[in-house]
């Protein structure tokens, strides 16, 4: 995944274990507004499942989703 300049948050969860990156990304979605775009970097492996029931459930966009050298990142757009 590239850093675009549309990204509106990082969040960094590199070294948190479940349930502590969903929870850091839903504090963090409740501060921002509807379309921002967060890019999410995590290690542990359970966000590559967390992460998309997440934004399934509340009605955000995963916008990209990639692995590399065990570091997951995603890109998620806030939905309304």
């Amino acid at each position: 995944m590239h850093t675009s300049p549309n990204i509106d948050k990082v969040l960094d969860t590199c070294g948190l274990f479940c349930p502590e990156p969903v929870m850091m990304l839903h504090s963090t979605f409740r501060d921002i507004k509807a379309g921002d775009l967060v890019q999410v970097l995590a290690t542990d492996p359970s966000t590559t499942r967390d992460i998309p029931k997440f934004c399934l459930f509340l009605g955000h966009e995963l916008v990209e989703q990639s692995e590399t050298n065990a570091q997951y990142q995603y890109l998620i757009r806030k939905g309304s």
